[in-house]
């Protein structure tokens, strides 16, 4: 009983961070898109419009899980049972994301961001993605999703929070926009072959390849931004590629 209570409870938590995530923009939330308030912050880490398409990926990756994970099969699952209130509670941070970004509350929503974050990274690792061998039914329902999600709640955590420093007038230590953009774009490159080297993982580094030529696109006026943009999704890519060739530590 406790474990169909758990199934249930994940599939009603994604139907509504669906559900939200569609009608804040169709509604939208306070007269205002997503797209329209984030354009408001001056800031070099935000990618061309048709990158953020990847959340249809991401709900599709979702209700593939959703499905899987209530299987009669998947009941006992310790990787799913270990992460299912962790992906419920995900659900209440993308969403208290949402209403606290629209009603601009750009504060409070490194909060709801950091948690998302901290929660998908959890739910990682308890999946064991990586460096546990599953089915391939599994792989694709679950691992794959997840990879996906992190990787792009990754990147959206650091627009995040440069979004928040400059909304609070933040002066970055009186380093220009430019070199600045090139420090993060470093901790970027650092957290992608982190994930790289240790799990070989091809699905989170192409959301930050996606992300980063996204980037490039956006900023294609500001030649040090494309550039570096460009040569942060060219030594991700080849740390990826790196990861693949060497002798294997882990599991895909």
């Amino acid at each position: 009983m406790k474990d169909l209570v758990r199934q249930i409870t994940v599939i009603l938590s994604i139907a509504a961070t669906i559900v939200i995530n569609i009608l804040a923009n169709a509604l939208p939330l306070n007269g205002l898109n997503t797209g329209q308030i984030s354009d408001r912050f001056q800031v070099y880490f935000v990618p061309a419009g048709y990158v953020f398409s990847i959340w249809g990926l991401i709900y599709i990756g979702l209700i593939a899980y959703s499905v899987f994970q209530v299987l009669p099969s998947q009941r006992e699952n310790p990787r799913l049972r270990a992460t299912g209130y962790l992906v419920a509670l995900s659900g209440l941070a993308n969403i208290a994301w949402i209403f606290l970004w629209h009603y601009e509350y750009f504060a409070w929503t490194l909060v709801a961001m950091i948690s998302l974050l901290i929660l998908l990274i959890a739910i990682y690792l308890r999946l064991g993605i990586g460096t546990t061998k599953v089915s391939t039914a599994e792989k694709w329902a679950v691992q794959v999703p997840f990879s996906v999600y992190l990787g792009w709640i990754t990147v959206a955590t650091v627009a995040n929070i440069t979004d928040v420093l400059y909304y609070l007038n933040w002066n970055a230590f009186g380093i220009s926009a430019g070199i600045w953009m090139i420090i993060i774009l470093s901790a970027v490159i650092l957290i992608a072959g982190m994930v790289s080297l240790t799990r070989q993982n091809i699905a989170f580094n192409l959301v930050i390849l996606w992300a980063l030529v996204g980037i490039a696109v956006k900023h294609s006026s500001v030649m040090l931004v494309m550039i570096a943009s460009l040569v942060s999704a060219v030594i991700v890519a080849a740390i990826l590629i790196y990861s693949r060739i060497k002798p294997k530590t882990a599991i895909v």
